[in-house]
Parts: structure tokens; C-alpha cells; sequence
């Protein structure tokens, strides 16, 4: 997937004066601003070919700017995230079509639990520095693929915001993983959303390229401080379960292929079982020692 500057970041830096009136609904000019680069700058036309861009919206929240570009190359289509910050530091995310649906209904979540949130830190004069967030209020994990996708709804002097990381495994020998995040003000998310909903809907694409109509939604289950998700999906290998364990301090996640669920349904029923006899002979075995030093003491009573 192309990196540069989309049509619409290029073409929005010039006219950012104008935009923030109209939230998200700058696609077109931003599409007219990148075909004035013309000229010795314009990309070659092979990479042009590579990434064509559907559609644009940007999103004006604080002193921030977000671009919200649709593109297609031969894998399909994505949307590009891009925020531009006051200085012009840009970071950017990548999502597939099918992540994207995902993280607008993550987002639906974060909005609701945002709504029933008290006073922030903030309002109420707390202690907490600018730079010094406090533990997330409330945290999301996606995995997909290479690509792993960190959700905290977070507080700071600033106000609160939702931290949003993605990191793309290279693989072994291509240098690790690398990572890239953006923060949405809190009290953007609804508009921030509704522009994402709205290029979902008119560019989303009902069936994936592996074509698995059906999966099984996934669940997740709370033991302790800790949190399992349980995620079906699919690509070009098959169909998967992806396995997440989620603390306040700690991710980690596994990947199970399809062939493998009985096995491992098995195995966990197995264990489950012997587990279970070996508690009960443990208890069994602990009552009847409770119960000779009852008999041991009723005697000595006796004589």
C-alpha cells in the first residue's frame, strides 16, 4: 500500500484556514489539490496505477486535522487514517475494509462508555501533568493478519483522548514490528465515526477476497484481572481463531487454524476433566484426614 501523502492531505495543507468549518466534508477539494502537484513532482504512473483514491473526508477536532482517504490497489481497498497535528507532524494507519467496519463499531463502544464518564482530572483541577497520562479508562485489542491494532480511551491535563496504535509484524529477519499512532480527542469521536461510517457505507465491500460468506462472531471472557478474547477470521490460508490475552500491563495473543479447534477443544476437555478428579480426591482426601483428627480427639476426651 502507497505511504505518501494522499490527494487530500496534499491539497488540504494550503486551504486549512477554510476547511475547519466544514468538518469531514472537504473529499473534493482534496482530491483538486493533489492534481495541482503536476509537473517534475507528480508520482510516476505506474505508482499512480498501483493506488488509486475513491474518496477523502477530513476532520477538524481541537488543532488537529484528520484525513480519512478511501484507496484501492490490486489487494483491495483500505482506508488510510492520517492525523496532522499543529505543527505538521503526520502519523497514519492503514485498515482493510473489514477492519475498518470493526473499528467503527470499537468506536461505538468507546463513545458510549465516554457518555457515562464523571468529571475528567482535568475539570476537577487533579494533579496528573500534561504528558503524563493515568491507566486507561477503558482498553480494546484487534488482531488481523500482521496487524495488531491497540485501543485506550486515556486522560491527561490535556482532557481525555483515544489512543489508537497499530503495529505491522514484518516477519522473522525483516526487522520486527513497526508501530504507528494517532489520538482522537474524546469529544471528536461522534464526528470522527460518522465520517468513517459514511465512507464504510458507500465504499465497503460486502464479501472479503477469501470469501467466507459467514463467521462466527467472537466472544471473550473475564477471569480475574484478566481478559480472553476469542476473534474467528479468515485470509488466504484459511479460517482462524485468534486467542488474546488482555491485562491492564499485558497483551498477548495466539493463533489457531481451523483443522486445529477440535484438537484443542479436546485437549482443553481432557485437562478440564483430570483436573477436576484430581481437586475432588484432593478433597476427599482432606475431609477424611479432618474427620480421623476429629475421631482422634473424641477419644482422648473419652479417656
Amino acid at each position: 500500500m502507497a505511504e505518501g501523502d494522499s490527494g487530500s492531505e496534499r491539497g488540504g495543507g494550503g486551504g486549512g484556514g477554510g476547511g475547519g468549518g466544514g468538518g469531514g466534508g472537504s473529499g473534493a477539494g482534496g482530491g483538486g489539490g493533489g492534481g495541482g502537484a503536476g509537473g517534475l513532482l507528480a508520482p510516476p504512473l505506474a505508482q499512480q496505477q498501483e493506488t488509486q483514491e475513491l474518496a477523502s473526508k477530513r476532520v477538524d477536532i481541537q488543532n488537529k486535522r484528520f484525513y480519512l482517504d478511501v484507496k484501492q490497489n490490486a489487494k483491495g481497498r483500505f482506508i488510510k487514517i492520517a492525523e496532522v497535528g499543529a505543527g505538521g507532524n503526520k502519523s497514519r494507519l492503514t485498515l482493510s475494509m473489514a477492519v475498518a467496519a470493526e473499528f467503527r463499531d470499537y468506536l461505538g463502544d468507546f463513545i458510549e462508555h465516554y457518555a457515562q464518564l464523571g468529571p475528567s482530572e482535568s475539570d476537577a483541577g487533579g494533579g496528573l501533568g500534561a504528558e503524563e497520562p493515568r491507566r486507561a479508562l477503558k482498553s480494546e485489542f484487534l488482531v488481523r493478519e500482521n496487524r495488531k491494532y491497540y485501543m485506550d480511551l486515556k486522560e491527561n491535563q490535556r482532557g481525555r483522548f483515544l489512543r489508537i496504535r497499530q503495529t505491522l509484524n514484518r516477519g522473522p529477519g525483516l526487522g520486527g514490528s513497526q508501530g504507528q499512532t494517532i489520538a482522537l480527542p474524546a469529544q471528536g469521536l461522534i464526528e470522527f465515526r460518522d465520517a468513517l461510517a459514511k465512507l464504510i457505507d458507500d465504499y465497503g465491500v460486502e464479501d472479503e477476497p477469501c470469501g467466507q460468506a459467514e463467521l462466527p462472531e467472537g466472544t471473550s471472557i473475564t477471569v480475574d484481572s484478566k481478559r480472553f478474547f476469542f476473534d474467528v477470521g479468515s485470509n488466504k490460508y484459511g479460517v482462524f481463531m485468534r486467542v488474546s490475552e488482555v491485562k491492564p500491563s499485558y497483551r498477548n495473543s495466539i493463533t489457531i487454524p481451523y483443522k486445529a479447534w477440535a484438537k484443542f477443544g479436546g485437549a482443553f476437555t481432557k485437562y478440564a476433566e483430570e483436573m477436576k478428579e484430581i481437586q475432588d480426591k484432593h478433597r476427599d482426601k482432606m475431609l477424611f484426614e479432618r474427620r480421623a483428627d476429629e475421631s482422634d480427639g473424641e477419644d482422648v476426651d473419652d479417656d
